[in-house]
């Protein structure tokens, strides 16, 4: 696979986006442990009215692996399994993001990375969505020659 194979291999396009959501996924996560709010509801065992119990930490844990394993399987899966595994996972994180936007509360830093996740997530869905076979591609692009 040479050069221009890998920029246009939408499996490597989607991964990498999958890289980048998660690394904001994190950063955020990061930043909220340095407002001083955030870490007296964490010392509390509550924040926003969850319980930060066992089960919510798995569940968060849940999550977040959504992301992580994308990173693997969009390198991975074959083209039918990869294009639905990136739409469902994709609609699945926008969705949580903007569930928890729409909670309420959100600190400027948060609605920053939320914003680009979303944005994010949003493109991984549409641009699985109009993912062509490859046979079909190659066949599109003989065609126009």
């Amino acid at each position: 696979m040479n050069a221009e194979e890998v920029i246009n291999d939408r499996r490597v396009i989607l991964s990498t986006l999958w890289i980048f959501v998660t690394l904001n996924y994190l950063y955020c996560d990061v930043l909220s442990l340095m407002s001083a709010e955030m870490l007296s509801a964490l010392l509390t065992g509550t924040i926003a009215g969850i319980n930060m119990n066992e089960t919510t930490l798995l569940a968060a844990g849940v999550i977040m692996e959504i992301s992580i394993a994308m990173v693997l399987l969009s390198r991975v899966l074959k083209y039918k399994f990869n294009r639905l595994a990136n739409i469902i996972a994709g609609f699945i994180k926008t969705l949580i993001m903007l569930g928890t936007l729409l909670m309420g509360g959100a600190s400027y830093h948060y609605m920053f990375f939320a914003t680009i996740e979303i944005a994010t997530t949003i493109f991984i869905v549409w641009y699985a969505w109009t993912w062509i076979q490859p046979e079909t591609q190659k066949e599109v692009v003989q065609s126009a020659n």
